[in-house]
């Protein structure tokens, strides 16, 4: 297989962290990573590029990382994109075909993701992604894969997700002044997903949630499809900022204390422990109760949770989830968080890694809810790496197979032609002999 030979880079352009990396499938179909490397995010706010000079800096401090690890010189990323710009909407769509004995191709499911991206759309947005959910051939519902199927209309309903043609300028630009190319803008949540979640849940129903620094990422899923994806416009960052307000000490402060005493549930904090804070230019020390701090964590993430659960309800699959909730994400390694989110939404939750699709060598480095997105990216740029070559593939043989053929006909019909001219020539010059002979006998 092809593939299994592609390599294939990435850029994770998150509001805390930027990271590229390199890899490969290998040949037992597990997702090798030969190189990756993070550096702090500045000029990325809520999933936004911001600043283009912080920004390009970081991407080029990574990607020259990571070319380094690997050995690999890449020109082409799959990039994600994110922010409070993102949204989908559903739209159906429908082509009525030349005739019924015809069996449905690619080519006739392409066309109709090609009309889609026709539809019209507000002044400055674009469309990202267009995705099936299922397909009705000849008034038949329900059709998951219509290839090879005969009928005459086909219709489709479709996942379409929406973002600023701005935003996604910006990220494209960053990426262009270190020298890359960008090969697909990948919407975070669906990058995610890709890493973290297994056939099973995808097929019971279940919500992904990846809780960033700036955004926290939804995508819903029942019976193996997309059926309703967000963007939140908050993260981990807007908790540490409560805890830098609530407290008077430092960001940096805020997030230690955040990452290595917080707890999203206040009861379960232990009351007589207490950490102290060094004073600011020589002040006096802080002292702040673990208690206080998980109740000021509890309280933003409350807020968060009540926002996913409202995008859940949206999607109108609030009761179909069988498999409940999937957290990931740099936010979501927070204490005694899948106990507040079972309690706030009454659903099964589970921590996801990404060590699931991960060859075993890279599955220790990597396999952590921060890298979902990043490993997610490299997922979706293999699976786009492999329907290009299908296309490749499949196109020739349906296209100029025939060609040949017909001037096969035409050249044997030629040499037959000249075959019956050159025997004709041959039994007329034997003639003309024996008649002359004749002719001299005669005399």
């Amino acid at each position: 297989m092809a593939t299994k030979e592609k390599i294939v880079a990435a850029v994770d352009i998150g509001t805390t962290k930027i990271v590229s990396l390199v890899g490969r499938l290998n040949e037992q179909g597990k997702l090798e990573v030969l190189g990756i490397s993070q550096t702090p995010s500045k000029g990325v706010k809520r999933g936004v590029v911001l600043n283009i000079e912080e920004t390009v800096n970081a991407i080029q401090t990574t990607s020259s990382d990571a070319i380094a690890q690997s050995e690999i010189k890449f020109n082409e990323v799959f990039v994600g994109i994110a922010g409070q710009h993102i949204k989908s909407v559903k739209n159906r769509g429908y082509i009525n075909r030349d005739s019924y004995d015809d069996e449905i191709s690619r080519n006739d499911l392409q066309n109709l993701i090609d009309d889609m991206h026709k539809i019209p759309v507000d002044v400055g947005e674009e469309i990202l992604h267009v995705l099936p959910q299922s397909y009705i051939v000849d008034n038949e519902t329900g059709v998951k894969n219509p290839v090879g199927m005969f009928g005459k209309r086909l219709e489709a309903n479709f996942h379409i997700v929406i973002g600023q043609i701005s935003s996604a300028r910006n990220i494209e630009k960053c990426i262009n002044r270190v020298g890359l190319d960008v090969k697909q803008l990948v919407l975070e949540p669906l990058a995610s997903s890709a890493a973290v979640l297994t056939d099973d849940e995808k097929e019971a129903g279940v919500a992904l949630v990846d809780i960033g620094g700036g955004t926290t990422d939804v995508a819903v899923y029942y019976d193996d499809v997309i059926r309703h994806t967000a963007v939140i416009p908050f993260g981990g960052n807007v908790i540490t900022r409560d805890i830098k307000e609530g407290c008077a000490i430092l960001q940096r402060q805020a997030e230690s204390l955040k990452v290595q005493f917080g707890s999203a549930l206040g009861d379960l904090a232990q009351e007589d422990k207490v950490v102290t804070i060094p004073g600011i230019s020589g002040r006096e020390p802080k002292e702040i109760s673990f208690r206080s701090l998980a109740f000021i964590i509890q309280s933003r993430m409350e807020e968060i949770i009540d926002a996913v659960s409202f995008e859940i309800e949206n999607s109108g699959y609030m009761d179909k989830l069988s498999a409940g909730i999937v957290l990931t994400g740099g936010g979501s390694m927070l204490k005694h968080l899948n106990q507040l989110v079972k309690f706030k939404t009454g659903m099964d939750v589970r921590l996801g890694f990404p060590g699931e699709m991960l060859a075993v060598d890279s599955a220790d480095e990597i396999n952590q809810p921060m890298f979902s997105t990043s490993v997610g990216l490299l997922l979706k740029g293999l699976e786009y790496y492999e329907k290009e070559e299908e296309m490749i593939i499949k196109q020739p043989l349906e296209e100029e197979e025939p060609e040949p053929q017909e001037e096969l006909v035409e050249e044997k019909k030629n040499r037959i032609g000249m075959k019956k001219g050159k025997v004709m020539e041959k039994v007329r010059d034997a003639l003309t002999i024996i008649f002359d002979d004749n002719d001299v006998k005669m005399e």
